[in-house]
């Protein structure tokens, strides 16, 4: 007998392991924030008792979604804020580095910290962090008091007369500090983050894929959301941007793509070939009119073993980060194309088990299975959004349930229950949140464009009294 810490028990639980197997009335027990045990309640109740319980009856159980590709500061306290008639180029030029260059630690601290709350109820138990242009550290303290777990970052790159730009060594240096300063066996470790596109140098790549395989951690970069990277290559190298890292050798199985849209078929094999995984951002390539729809190659890596994820990019871009409503889009997307559909079954595993091996915590989450960690979430199925009950397959990807999320357990640790977060005052955050923001814009001196005129009610003036009747002595009214 061995005692567990937590049992969520009785629900129908979608173990997203080899065989793709739901357990129904399942219990799960959880220790040392590991899972011991799945199977009939009566028997693991029996094996593994513990103090503390969530009823699960009625309810699906999912391991935890992994958002492979988010960004954390800034844009939570700018939420929709950033024009949608706006290219990308324009909302990072116009908007973001601007914002950036006024922004403070206690700024990005909080803006992880929503990100982070965000994406918990949304039932998101993993997220990596793309990379922050000054304040890692404190994107680390935010993803530590919330909960979640996380890879931490900041941003490199050594293009000559481009705001924030380093050195190549002093960039590399920066980016091994950060690494450093994190605990490598913690739910929240750093990781190689450079901004990539045309903004690196060929050393500062090289560089960081040697340092990611001295310390034994992930990398990411973004390259070609849109047509732009590629032309910029041709130009400068004569290769398209993926045939030109290959040939750095700089791809590889360490290395989490951010985009990666618009390639070639050179492009493609060579992504394919060297293992490098893909974090696929549907949302963001909408709103940024990014032409996914002409060049994504996706579904394509999906179905020819790519390792590839999803993510939601920016609150400014996809706006949300929700990864099932990334999983419905992504499926959309190449299902309308139809050369490379994507079933929802396979959707969903992008979103955990598969997004999971691509970000490299494969041993670790994606799926609930004993031994790995007991990172879950668990949605009420009683309400009409589960009524009645088909496929789950179908109904986890389409049936957009990311709102009867109901309590998630993190590294052991409930998070959220009953819809409430455990480890963080909403209600103090929404307001401090509201005064950081005014701030921000304020300094930045950008004002919120209004698509409707936005006006105080008024109250009406007060009618005058009637005046009193008068009768007439004669019988009647004068």
């Amino acid at each position: 007998m061995t005692a567990a810490e937590l049992l969520v028990a009785g629900g129908t639980v979608v173990t997203m392991a080899e065989d793709r197997r739901v357990v129904t009335d399942a219990t799960i027990a959880v220790a040392d924030g590991r899972i011991l045990a799945i199977g009939a309640d009566d028997e693991v109740r029996a094996r593994h008792p513990a103090q503390a319980e969530i009823d699960a009856r009625g309810c699906v159980v999912i391991p935890g979604l992994v958002n492979a590709h988010q960004h954390s500061t800034v844009d939570p306290l700018i939420r929709s804020v950033i024009p949608d008639d706006l290219d990308s180029r324009q909302a990072i030029f116009d908007w973001a580095v601007p914002l950036h260059a006024r922004v403070t630690g206690g700024d990005d601290e909080l803006a992880a910290t929503l990100t982070a709350v965000d994406c918990l109820t949304r039932g998101v138990t993993t997220v990596l962090d793309a990379g922050t242009v000054a304040h890692p550290e404190r994107v680390a303290a935010a993803f530590l008091r919330t909960g979640i777990r996380g890879r931490v970052g900041g941003w490199g790159w050594d293009a000559p007369g481009v705001p924030y730009t380093l050195p190549a060594a002093e960039a590399l240096a920066w980016q091994e500090d950060i690494v450093r300063a994190l605990p490598a066996d913690g739910p929240v470790t750093g990781w190689i983050t450079l901004v990539g596109h045309d903004l690196v140098s060929d050393e500062l790549f090289i560089g960081a894929a040697e340092l990611a395989e001295r310390l034994g951690v992930g990398v990411t970069w973004h390259m070609s959301p849109g047509p732009g990277d590629a032309e910029s290559y041709l130009r400068r190298t004569g290769e398209r941007p993926l045939v030109h890292l290959r040939g750095l050798g700089v791809l590889g199985p360490r290395l989490l793509l951010g985009h990666a849209v618009w390639l070639d078929d050179a492009e493609v094999e060579a992504v394919l070939a060297t293992r490098t995984a893909v974090a696929s951002c549907p949302a963001a390539y909408l709103r940024l009119r990014q032409g996914y729809t002409r060049a994504g190659r996706h579904g394509e890596l999906v179905r020819r073993g790519g390792r590839v994820a999803l993510g939601c990019d920016s609150h400014n871009a996809a706006d949300a980060p929700d990864v099932l409503r990334a999983a419905a889009l992504l499926a959309g997307l190449e299902n309308d194309r139809g050369a490379w559909p994507i079933r929802a079954d396979e959707a969903f595993a992008l979103a955990t088990r598969r997004g999971a091996e691509a970000a490299g915590l494969g041993g670790t989450v994606g799926s609930l299975e004993v031994g790995k960690a007991a990172d879950l979430v668990v949605l009420d199925a009683r309400g009409p959004a589960w009524t009645p009950p088909g496929d789950l397959a179908t109904h986890l990807v389409w049936g957009a349930p990311t709102h009867t999320v109901r309590d998630v357990v993190v590294d052991g640790k409930v998070v959220v229950r009953d819809r409430e977060v455990t480890t963080v005052d909403v209600h103090a955050l929404r307001h401090e949140a509201a005064r950081l923001s005014a701030g921000l814009l304020r300094r930045t001196g950008l004002r919120i464009p209004r698509r409707w005129p936005v006006v105080a009610a008024v109250p009406s003036p007060p009618r005058p009294p009637s005046p009193p009747d008068r009768k007439d002595p004669r019988g009647g009214t004068p």
